[in-house]
């Protein structure tokens, strides 16, 4: 994806006035394929334990990648990045601060 398209994307998030934590919890709601709600989801809760799989985690984490227009690095690419909305929240902020021009 374009530079541009990445800088068009977050632009259009925040005139959503969307949180990390709303673009999280979209994205989880189309791709985690958890058991619950997500609007149910503490920030805490799990989402290995309400029914994401590692594939469907794939899943989320390209879908993440697309709304905040990050990439996560292999360091990155861990069962824990990706188990809360928390520690996914953790991870988006700090890539968030090393996206240029930001």
């Amino acid at each position: 994806m374009s530079r541009r398209a990445d800088v068009q994307r977050q632009s259009d998030a925040r005139e959503k006035r969307y949180t990390i934590s709303e673009e999280i919890r979209r994205v989880l709601g189309l791709h985690a394929r958890l058991v619950v709600d997500v609007a149910e989801l503490g920030t805490k809760d799990d989402l290995f334990k309400l029914g994401m799989t590692s594939h469907a985690s794939v899943s989320v984490m390209l879908a993440l990648e697309d709304a905040f227009g990050v990439e996560f690095p292999e360091h990155m690419l861990r069962r824990s990045t990706f188990e809360s909305i928390s520690s996914i929240e953790n991870a988006i902020v700090e890539l968030l601060k090393t996206v240029p021009g930001d």
